[in-house]
């Protein structure tokens, strides 16, 4: 499985763009993905692009427990730099939807989220 893993202001993340997945992950692969000594290691799974009718992309943030977060401030800061570094933006303000609403991220000085 291909991944990412960004830092944040003291918070990792993995990265997984859906595309990159056979299946939809369970949450006993999350689990293990962020377990510290098991798996990659991190404070939760960001997982995305993906369509959003409400922005521009939509993102789905899991805890390292595996249940579904509805937002995070340092995940929405690595998930933007992460589609900056990807090549997947290059507006200065877009709109990212999460099961806590639509939250409109800016990328600064080529790339700074």
């Amino acid at each position: 499985m291909k991944f990412f893993k960004y830092h944040a202001l003291g918070n990792d993340y993995v990265v997984i763009d859906p595309k990159d997945v056979p299946a939809p992950l369970t949450q006993a692969q999350i689990r293990a993905i962020c377990h510290r000594n098991f798996g990659v290691g991190s404070d939760g799974l960001l997982l995305g692009p993906l369509s959003s009718e409400r922005a521009r992309f939509a993102l789905r943030i899991f805890n390292p427990d595996g249940s579904e977060a509805e937002k995070s401030g340092n995940g929405l800061r690595i998930f933007s730099r992460y589609l900056w570094d990807r090549q997947l933006v290059r507006d200065e303000q877009f709109t990212i939807d999460t099961p806590g609403g639509v939250v409109q991220s800016r990328v600064l000085d080529g790339g700074r989220a």
